[in-house]
């Protein structure tokens, strides 16, 4: 890896059934100079993402035996490090270069932000598209530490954590900034799944983020004071 920086920043990349597309995005994460660390926690994969991703020199892969889902994947990537600084990239991406992730990166690492996004610009028309509808959706982003794990539940909110992660922030009040990540875009489900399969796991999707919506805004029970002997 390039130059690093002298604050610990690791790169964290969720991956279910990636290992036609999982070597593209590692070697933009290899190739970023503020980039300390790179684990990828493969979520019960039923092909050779895990195997894939250890051919890559320097990265750190935890390899889980079911699938929990992107909430659960990203839970274990964070507790396999100790970086006060996060970046979560998707695993599905094309286009990604090592300068995309520095930009994301730079200016919560200046200072600037508590968290910043990457939006799509300048990619596939359905990636441009559904990120200028839903930016907040975006799984491209870099954020302090204790913005993550100040999100409740984050374990069971599967695919609902990019809504939930940006919820914490509006209500911590923490400053966000958008950048914009020009010639990248996601596999879409359909493209990886085929039109009926992935229009189902698009459903799903969309399910997991109402249900993150739902449980964000219940408040967690209180906790019970310390029993005293």
């Amino acid at each position: 890896m390039a130059q690093a920086s002298p604050k610990e920043v690791a790169v964290i990349i969720p991956a279910y059934n990636e290992e036609q597309r999982i070597l593209r995005v590692l070697t933009a994460a290899k190739q970023s100079k503020l980039t300390t660390k790179i684990i990828v926690v493969d979520d019960g994969s039923q092909d050779k993402t895990a195997e894939v991703a250890r051919t890559v020199e320097g990265v750190h892969v935890i390899q889980l035996k079911k699938n929990v889902g992107k909430g659960g994947a990203m839970v274990k990537g964070v507790q396999a490090t100790r970086a006060q600084y996060l970046a979560f990239i998707d695993a599905d991406l094309g286009g990604l270069t090592g300068q995309h992730i520095d930009d994301i990166l730079r200016p919560l690492l200046s200072g600037q932000c508590d968290m910043c996004v990457g939006i799509f610009r300048g990619g596939k028309v359905w990636s441009d598209m559904a990120q200028r509808v839903a930016p907040y959706l975006s799984g491209q982003r870099a954020l302090k530490r204790d913005l993550f794990e100040a999100v409740p539940y984050m374990s069971d909110l599967r695919m609902g954590v990019e809504w939930a992660l940006t919820n914490a922030a509006d209500k911590r009040k923490s400053k966000v900034v958008r950048v914009l990540i020009r010639g990248v875009s996601n596999c879409a489900k359909e493209q990886k799944l085929g039109i009926v399969n992935g229009l189902k796991a698009r459903g799903m999707m969309y399910k997991e983020i109402t249900e993150a919506m739902v449980k964000t805004r219940r408040r967690r029970p209180p906790r019970r004071p310390p029993r005293r002997w």
